[in-house]
């Protein structure tokens, strides 16, 4: 039994060795075309972008997030801004900082209780229905920008074959807690190593939410908006709907900042597991080859074994392995690829962050609920959510404000 945990061991170390090979190719791909568009030539006219902002309540730092984006260095852009009531605080908080830009035109959209189950979509579909621009720049409200932004994720749309752009980001925790600084940790290296991993085998076939660029007509294609409105990773199902329908899904060599707000560990460990069960329903069959990417807990396995089969030297070098491994891939990765400005710290916390990332994919398998904005829900087949409970939303009235006033 003792050599069957130490084969096991050994397998998962190989498997997350060759994945830490595989994630070095992307990343040195990546830096390859960060270069080349770099040196290419900005195009001579910029379209006109409509931003789409869902808001839902209060966040910390929300309103010098919100800013960001008023201060975009691009000639001709608008500012949607979306949330269930005009009561809400952060539909409040965009009006505040909305008056401190009044050159920048903005429109302030209800949808009252959303018809769908994912309420991001009613928003997205009723901010789509009033824009003013067919290219449109979906972020999330946890989300920080530098002024480059819209002119470095417009620029290839230059291309009409590109139907889709998405980025990839830097987590950055709100606090200086232990369980953000974590949980940013996995952002920045977990989610960017997988990326990257899968544009290399596969291609971009996906899009993740922070921000998505999206023309109008390739919404349209699909269906809409409305067409995402049951699912919960509705950002991987909209890259995917994309990419089927012919279109190019590119991936952005500019990097943006993903706030983490979970300070709390019961808060931290819940959206990463919800985030886990959300990647196991909509790709199942990646999913579980997640845990061949892991390093530490085989690390911790083949030591163990090891030691038990009386070989401690092999042992402490094997978990020593696993450690070290992930510490460089966290380096490699903050370093050329994300910008993280802490690699130290993100050197020291990722190796933690990889066990506890098993930890979460493990638990991902314990159920099929999950907790969103305070309700729970069933996932089934593909990654569609299924509410819990009996209540069934009402289908609002259309309601559209005018610059600077809002009409509910």
């Amino acid at each position: 039994m003792i050599k069957l945990l130490f084969g096991l061991g050994a397998l998962g170390l190989f498997t997350s060795t060759v994945f830490t090979a595989m994630v070095a190719i992307g990343v040195w791909r990546f830096v390859r075309m960060r270069r080349q568009r770099s040196l290419a030539a900005a195009p001579a006219d910029l379209p006109p972008v409509t931003l789409l902002k869902p808001l839902h309540g209060s966040e910390p730092n929300l309103e010098e997030h919100l800013t960001s984006f008023f201060q975009q260095d691009y000639p001709v852009f608008e500012i949607l801004f979306c949330a269930r009531q005009s009561e809400d605080l952060g539909l409040q908080t965009a009006m505040r900082v909305a008056a401190r830009f009044p050159h920048i035109p903005v429109k302030f959209v209800t949808t009252g209780e959303p018809q769908y189950i994912n309420a991001k979509v009613a928003s997205l579909e009723r901010m789509e229905a009033v824009a003013s621009h067919s290219l449109l720049v979906i972020s999330d409200s946890d989300v920080r920008v530098r002024p480059d932004y819209l002119r470095r994720i417009v620029a290839p749309f230059a291309d009409p074959g590109v139907g889709l752009l998405t980025c990839l980001y830097r987590g950055v925790a709100a606090d200086n807690g232990i369980w953000s600084r974590l949980e940013a940790a996995g952002m920045s290296v977990e989610m960017t190593s997988g990326v990257l991993v899968a544009d290399l085998t596969e291609g971009m076939r996906f899009a993740l939410g922070p921000t998505m660029v999206v023309r109008r007509e390739c919404v349209q294609e699909i269906g809409g908006f409305g067409v995402l409105g049951d699912y919960c990773a509705d950002d991987f199902v909209l890259g995917n709907l994309v990419s089927e329908k012919g279109h190019t899904v590119v991936l952005s060599e500019h990097i943006i900042d993903h706030i983490v707000i979970n300070a709390r560990f019961v808060s931290s460990v819940k959206h990463q597991i919800r985030w886990m069960k959300s990647t196991r329903f909509s790709r199942p069959l990646g999913h579980l080859g997640t845990v061949l990417t892991f390093s530490v807990p085989f690390g911790l396995l083949s030591g163990a074994s090891a030691l038990a089969l009386g070989m401690p030297w092999l042992g402490l070098g094997l978990f020593a392995w696993s450690v070290l491994s992930r510490s460089a891939l966290a380096v490699l990765v903050g370093s050329a690829v994300v910008g993280e400005s802490h690699l130290l710290r993100l050197a020291l916390l990722y190796p933690l962050r990889d066990l506890l990332g098993f930890c979460y994919w493990s638990a991902s398998y314990l159920n099929d609920k999950i907790v969103w904005r305070g309700e729970i829900y069933r996932l089934i087949e593909g990654g569609r959510m299924r509410s819990t409970s009996t209540k069934a939303p009402k289908k609002p009235e259309p309601a559209l404000t005018t610059p600077g006033k809002l009409s509910s």
